[in-house]
């Protein structure tokens, strides 16, 4: 059925409330409540479910609410098991150990989720920190990499990829993104590690020898919950679920209408909420239900409203400018603001309109492949772009670290994080080969960008990089005495004690 173009109005008003009430501070303490939220999502959702039903397409609303139920799902059972960990220990904060860190983070992002790496490392990260001045740009960077990149290597790792794999994208498909995950990664690693090495020289070395003397050895505990994640990831690869399909058709076993998959989920969740340490789990890592609650409240009002919405634009489709550039574009330009999962959702439907082969899912591969690399990477563009995002940016305020507001924090992602994104879709994506050149060209200027970080002149900052880089303006240049190594100190090895000349 064609649903008319007006219908998409209540799935407009969620995502724009979703992006612009957390921004409003008249708005922002009444939003903050996970029962304000699903009151809003309610008042969208049930009269679309309501108006969808009496035109006789009560098998969309049926679909719509099992994809919700799988999804939070997936989402709890993380998010419980990821909050039986915690990382204690204080090490001392080289830019080659925050730089382990976050290429830690961003492996795990893929197999416990962006959410669960991201709530495991940063207080570990900040606490690593603790005394150095200038942290910021290492929580920055751990939302680009441990809360958004690094989970795009399974279904496990962010929300769309799993809404992909719930439309039928199967579980090891994601596995093919690897080069592009490599890509990213690996730039934006060693940009930091650059940045950092050249922020740390210009900390006072008081600051940097006092956090290589207070040192405590790291240790995970909790580590039993590994068990119960590895039993989620076996449930998401292997064990069917209900079939909605089978189900409104009148033709399902009884087996088809249990959930499976979510009963396992759900178990392996418990078991770790009520057989873990619970000193662990609310005094050491601080656990509450309320990030959990307020997805859920959100995605109720989202997947409801996204039934006309969804159909809209599927008719709407072939009459648009899609392509694997524009769709990896759109898809990011709108992850950037919206919430990455319903936006996936909408250009993938889109792009299941669209001709081409290979197909997976029904849709051509290379757009999927664009619209997985959008959603996935381009949600770090913002704070508002990725759930994680605003979480480790509020757990960085309260451990007292000075974060950047919101256009603060969209200038350090354009200047680091837009120019690896592109290049990457230049040399991956893009099919002409002037374009591949061109992002060939891009990549070796950003190169040459890491060489200029990591190039020291006499510990000062060049004309140049103060205008280039806001966190390097920010810092105070510690020129050492004639005679002393121009090397940052804290970079290998250990800096001077404060009484040193």
């Amino acid at each position: 059925m064609t649903f008319p173009a007006w219908t998409i109005a209540p799935f407009v008003l969620m995502l724009a409330a979703i992006a612009i009430a957390p921004l409003v501070p008249s708005l922002s303490k009444l939003w903050d409540r996970p029962r304000n939220q699903l009151i809003y999502a309610l008042l969208l959702g049930l009269p679309v479910a309501i108006g969808v039903i009496a035109v006789g397409e009560w098998h969309l609303v049926v679909d719509a609410l099992v994809e919700y139920g799988q999804f939070i799902a997936l989402l709890l059972a993380l998010f419980i098991v990821s909050g039986g960990f915690f990382l204690r220990g204080d090490i001392a904060a080289t830019p080659r150990v925050n730089t382990i860190f976050l290429a830690i983070g961003g492996v795990l992002a893929s197999f416990i989720g962006t959410t669960g790496a991201a709530m495991l490392l940063i207080r570990p990260l900040l606490n690593t920190n603790l005394e150095r001045r200038h942290k910021a740009h290492t929580v920055v960077f751990a939302i680009f990499i441990v809360a958004n990149c690094g989970g795009l290597l399974t279904p496990l790792g962010d929300p769309p990829l799993f809404l992909g794999m719930l439309r039928g994208v199967p579980f090891t498909w994601t596995f093919h993104l690897l080069p592009m995950w490599l890509f990213v990664n690996a730039l934006l690693l060693l940009t930091y590690w650059a940045l950092d090495r050249r922020i740390i020289a210009h900390e006072a070395k008081e600051d940097v020898y006092a956090d290589t003397v207070n040192v405590i050895p790291l240790k995970l505990v909790g580590a039993s919950n590994a068990i119960w994640f590895a039993i989620i990831i076996l449930a998401v690869a292997l064990i069917p679920s209900l079939d909605p399909d089978a189900i409104v058709e009148g033709d399902a076993t009884w087996t088809q209408y249990v959930p499976w998959r979510e009963i396992v989920m759900i178990g392996a969740a418990l078991c770790s909420l009520f057989l873990g340490s619970r000193s662990i789990r609310y005094d050491e890592n601080e656990f509450e239900f309320g990030p959990i609650q307020e997805v859920a409240a959100l995605f109720v009002g989202i997947f409801l409203t996204m039934i006309p919405a969804l159909a809209v634009l599927r008719s709407a489709a072939p009459s648009l400018p899609l392509n694997e550039i524009t769709l990896f574009v759109f898809t990011g330009g709108l992850s950037s603001v919206l919430d990455n999962a319903p936006t996936y959702a909408t250009f993938f439907e889109m792009a299941s309109q669209l001709p081409g082969e290979p197909r997976v899912a029904d849709v051509p591969e290379l757009y999927l492949m664009a619209i997985s690399l959008g959603a996935v990477l381009c949600g770090a563009m913002t704070y508002i772009g990725n759930g994680p995002n605003f979480m480790v940016k509020s757990l960085a305020e309260t451990s007292g670290v000075k974060m950047p507001s919101f256009g603060g924090y969209v200038q350090r992602a354009v200047m680091y994080l837009a120019p690896t994104l592109i290049a990457m879709m230049l040399l991956f994506i893009a099919q002409p080969l002037w374009l591949k050149a061109i992002g060939l060209a891009l990549t070796l200027l950003l190169l040459g960008r890491i060489v200029m970080l990591f190039v020291t002149t006499d510990g000062e900052v060049g004309a140049a990089l103060a205008h280039l880089d806001p966190d390097v303006r920010g810092t105070r240049p510690a020129v050492p005495p004639v005679g002393r190594s121009r090397k940052p100190a804290g970079a290998f090895d250990s800096p001077p004690r404060p009484d040193e000349p």
